[in-house]
């Protein structure tokens, strides 16, 4: 634990002049730790004041440098999003605007993470699936998954022996239902 008056005078002058400056809460807060710390509170005191968890104030009274203000910054808040250029961005709306066929695929849909793995492929950018929702709502676009019927896809004899196979089972359960029991979509 850092000893009281730890901090330079300067140290402290450009402290208190960030805390007052910065527009974001959680660097006033880390830099807060720090000022109460070098005041000559322990950590009990400054978590209990500040209302936050004391692994928070032994982490940022530790890794906290005043003399380096980044130090403070939250470097997640830098993000894999910021990596989106206006040019990802319009590939990504071409993209969707057409079918994956077009792209040489066989699934017939797209979704976050085929459009994350295919554009990684493309631009470099490797962004996760949620993210590139996130990128989509926010363009307005919304997914919807339509339902295909796959009558289309089957051999249409294969589709009627078997329709026939079933009219004969169906026609045995409703004799002899001690017989043979068929569960339908109806039966459920």
């Amino acid at each position: 634990m850092p000893a009281k008056n730890h901090l330079s005078q300067e140290q402290k002058e450009r402290l208190i002049k960030l805390l007052k400056e910065s527009e974001s809460s959680y660097l006033r807060e880390k830099v807060l730790i720090i000022l109460l710390i070098n005041d000559g509170k322990n950590y009990q005191k400054v978590s209990e004041f500040l209302d936050i968890a004391y692994t928070t104030v032994a982490y940022w009274s530790v890794h906290g440098a005043p003399d380096n203000i980044k130090s403070f910054t939250d470097e997640r808040s830098q993000g894999s999003f910021r990596k989106v250029t206006p040019e990802y961005e319009k590939i990504l709306l071409d993209t969707i605007e057409k079918e994956p066929e077009e792209y040489g695929y066989e699934f017939g849909r797209w979704t976050a993470v085929r459009l994350a793995t295919y554009l990684e492929q493309v631009t470099g950018i490797k962004l996760s699936g949620s993210q590139i929702s996130r990128i989509l709502h926010k363009k307005k676009y919304v997914y919807i998954w339509a339902k295909y019927s796959l009558e289309s896809k089957q051999n249409p004899l294969i589709r009627q022996a078997f329709k026939e196979k079933l009219a004969g089972y169906l026609k045995i359960t409703k004799d002899t239902p001690d017989l043979l029991q068929v569960n339908t979509p109806d039966s459920f």
